[in-house]
């Protein structure tokens, strides 16, 4: 069905036949304790990205038998879902800024190394032996730093702004709708 913006909401519209649909068929909890369906998850995750971030997200559901659904449960269980995605990727940021600060401090060694690497070269080495050997090593060192400035700089960006996107889920309305 799509999304749509409507008086300041962004609305993402699911049509299912029946509630089951929108839940891990394999997991054995109660249907309020499962997973979304990774297809049902997926359909609203690409809707909310396409969504203006500064709007409110409504799910609205088109049911076929409405009348026998709990809407409450079935909006906690989305809800849910989603919060626990969002603490999910909060943990994975919280990992790679400590993977950062590990990375970080062997960059820093391996550039502490290669300047006094560089400087005993210069004082062992002649001229054109040291330059070069010098040179590569403040090379080697600065290479060794890619992967922390990477890291600080950029790869924690997209878990950012993934989280955001599932805290905006956890807090979505969820509306039940009968159809024919």
């Amino acid at each position: 069905m799509g999304a749509r913006e409507r008086e300041g909401e962004a609305v993402i519209e699911l049509r299912i036949r029946q509630i089951a649909q929108l839940f891990e068929s394999l997991d054995p909890s109660p249907f309020h304790e499962r997973d979304l369906d990774a297809a049902a998850a997926a359909y609203i995750l690409d809707w909310a990205r396409e969504l203006p971030r500064d709007r409110p997200i409504v799910i609205r559901i088109h049911l076929v038998d409405a009348a026998t659904a709990r809407p409450e449960e079935l909006a906690a269980a989305i809800r849910g879902y989603f919060a626990e995605e969002a603490e999910a990727v909060r943990r994975d940021l919280r990992e790679l800024f400590a993977m950062g600060r590990l990375y970080l401090a062997v960059g820093v060694a391996a550039l502490a190394l290669a300047i006094l690497g560089g400087n005993l070269a210069r004082a062992v080495f002649a001229p054109p032996l040291s330059a070069l050997m010098q040179e590569g090593l403040i090379i080697l060192g600065w290479v060794a730093n890619w992967k922390p400035l990477e890291t600080f700089l950029y790869d924690w960006l997209p878990l950012r702004r993934r989280r955001r996107l599932f805290g905006r889920l956890a807090r979505a309305r969820i509306e039940l709708v009968e159809t024919a």
